[in-house]
């Protein structure tokens, strides 16, 4: 054995196995994302109170100097975002116990959280009624692929379809939208982290929705599939979860 790795060895207690790297670097992620916020937060009230003190002095916000201040308002809100959505993605699997988790209570909370603008129908097709998972990944899962198909969305009047069902020894769910797809050549790049395809002056999001999709898969042992569907419009997304799994802890 080499004298080198013998001693690193030695000295570490033996060479840390790829599951101990990744959580250690999702709790890095966790511990700067949550302590960045702390400074982001302050710098939200900033250019308020800038803008206060001009007043109180008699100097009116306007021009470029108005151009400015709403650009800092853009930008750090932009950063908020960013950071409450790489926390989302660190909290993935943590502190969660596999329960039975119903698909229409599941929706209903993402109804009530996500802006879905009013031209859009979501059609349920819920022939699997539950799902043993940790109830907020579910959640996490199905709330960013809703919110996927709605800011990508080229009109302003879509239909997101939700089903469920049970398949040999899988569940499967499928979310399918009617917007204008992603193209073939983009959709493994799409589950990057803070990965988007158009830029984030022209769309809202820090480009984690698909990524926390795939994260989830992948620590519940399912896979992602994309349906063949040449002559439609749209993004059909299926995702394969194992009926009998081994409890996440």
């Amino acid at each position: 054995m080499d004298p080198q790795k013998s001693e690193a060895a030695a000295a570490g207690g033996g060479l840390f196995p790829a599951e101990t790297a990744s959580r250690e670097f999702e709790d890095f992620i966790y511990l700067v994302s949550h302590d960045v916020r702390n400074s982001v937060r302050a710098l939200l009230e900033l250019p308020q109170w800038i803008e206060e003190d001009l007043l109180t002095g008699g100097n009116p916000v306007s021009g470029s100097l108005a151009e400015n201040i709403a650009l800092m308002n853009t930008h750090t809100r932009r950063l908020d975002r960013m950071l409450i959505d790489l926390l989302i993605y660190s909290r993935i699997g943590r502190l969660q116990q596999d329960k039975t988790v119903e698909w229409q209570m599941v929706i209903d909370a993402i109804l009530g959280q996500l802006r879905i603008p009013p031209g859009f129908r979501i059609l349920r097709d819920i022939r699997a009624p539950s799902i043993r998972m940790g109830e907020t990944d579910v959640i996490t899962l199905l709330s960013s692929l809703v919110s996927n198909s709605v800011k990508h969305h080229d009109r302003d009047r879509g239909t997101i379809r939700i089903a469920t069902r049970n398949e040999g020894p899988w569940q499967v769910l499928s979310v399918a939208d009617d917007g204008p797809g992603i193209p073939r050549e983009y959709r493994d790049r799409v589950f990057g982290v803070m990965t988007t395809l158009r830029p984030r002056d022209e769309i809202e999001g820090s480009g984690m929705g698909l990524a926390n999709v795939r994260k989830i898969t992948s620590l519940y042992g399912g896979r992602i599939e994309w349906p063949d569907q040449p002559d439609q419009r749209g993004c059909h997304l299926v995702l394969r979860f194992p009926l009998n799994r081994p409890p996440l802890h």
